[in-house]
């Protein structure tokens, strides 16, 4: 795994030991960056999340591009350690918030609402519908932002208040870019 464009591009990221995570691919991260930068131009500035956060290689991708901060919320300890040790090789402390917690339980966001939300939840449970549900109930997401939903090919998405922007099929994986609707 490696980053795949912006400031660290290139540089390596350790993905964490055994099978509890399944790292996004860089061909899948890299087809969803291009439709990501299709509809945004620039990612300077934006708040992000990384939710499922596995590595990190979603928001650390978004901070190589421009992104201001991201948060990310991951539970597994393997997890966490690859995602602490991967902001520490591209020295990006300042720009990270670690949550080592389930997504299920966070609470109100105490800041601005986000820009772009990255979900790559265990795929086939329907976590990553049921988090972008609540996280809109407790503010999180700003009426401008963007979410991208990775999700195995076999599932769709329909969220109340959300239209599916665009869908691409990468390999096993499935991406969705969903916007609040109007």
């Amino acid at each position: 795994m490696r980053i795949i464009a912006g400031e660290w591009r290139g540089r390596p990221l350790v993905a964490p030991e055994g099978e509890a995570t399944r790292p996004t691919s860089d061909r899948t991260r890299e087809t969803l960056f291009s439709m990501l930068t299709s509809r945004l131009g620039s990612f300077e500035d934006l708040r992000v999340a990384d939710l499922f956060a596995g590595s990190g290689a979603l928001g650390l991708e978004a901070l190589s591009r421009g992104a201001a901060h991201c948060m990310f919320v991951e539970q597994d300890p393997g997890a966490i350690r690859a995602l602490r040790r991967n902001i520490t090789n591209l020295r990006a402390q300042e720009q990270c918030d670690v949550r080592a917690t389930s997504v299920m339980a966070m609470g109100p966001l105490r800041r601005e609402p986000l820009d772009l939300v990255l979900l790559d939840p265990p795929y086939e449970t329907g976590a990553g519908q049921v988090a972008v549900d609540k996280l809109t109930r407790l503010g999180w997401i700003a009426p401008s932002a963007w979410i991208s939903l990775e999700t195995s090919r076999k599932e769709d998405v329909s969220l109340k208040g959300y239209e599916v922007d665009a869908t691409r099929d990468v390999g096993k994986a499935r991406l969705h870019l969903l916007r609040p609707a109007a």
